[in-house]
């Protein structure tokens, strides 16, 4: 999990590129896949993806790294639009869909959070005038990015006690303790950014 959506330091030109300049490419790519509905469309989407992870030096076990938490829903979405559709259909809305998560994983393998964060605030700071607040926007942007890993570990660590206790079947013991430890911790970070003034 270390490797998912983390920050890989390098000197290719896509990590000198501005994060904003990435994020809006990314927020045009993200509509444009919507309309790739033809499989010449999405093989195109999938070469210039991959093209791009080659040209910022990230090699194929990080690029894998990043589309592997996803593979029940993957899986889920070939089998079913094969049996509704057809094999050319779920090439389709599978290649689509993996190009958008490989595109959005490399604007965060090649943007430090920081960058990422200003742009967004930045990008946020004509919606003062009706009532934002683009650093409040910022921190709940930096929360959510910092939470993922987070959640991760405790994914592992439920499942491994899960595992242990010889109850790998039940979801009622999985789901369970996953949802008090994740309540707990968000208390835990509320309890703190009071404390540190950020909010009440």
């Amino acid at each position: 999990m270390r490797s998912l959506g983390l920050y890989v330091p390098g000197d290719s030109l896509l990590h000198r590129a501005p994060a904003g300049a990435k994020l809006l490419v990314l927020l045009v790519f993200g509509v444009a896949t919507v309309f790739l509905n033809q499989w010449p469309g999405v093989t195109v989407a999938l070469v210039v993806v991959l093209g791009l992870y080659a040209w910022a030096r990230i090699g194929w076990r990080m690029l894998f790294a990043q589309i592997r938490p996803l593979w029940a829903l993957l899986l889920f979405v070939a089998v079913f639009h094969t049996w509704v559709s057809g094999p050319v259909r779920a090439y389709e809305v599978l290649g689509a869909l993996i190009a958008l998560v490989l595109a959005a994983a490399l604007v965060t393998l090649t943007s430090p959070v920081s960058a990422m964060v200003d742009a967004v605030v930045a990008a946020a700071r004509p919606l003062r005038r009706l009532g934002a607040d683009p650093e409040r926007i910022g921190l709940m942007l930096t929360l959510g990015i910092r939470c993922v890993p987070l959640m991760a570990v405790l994914v592992r660590e439920v499942s491994e006690a899960q595992w242990a206790r010889g109850a790998q079947r039940s979801v009622r013991a999985f789901a369970v303790p996953l949802i008090v430890r994740a309540l707990r911790q968000a208390d835990a970070l509320g309890e703190s950014l009071v404390a540190r003034g950020v909010d009440d």
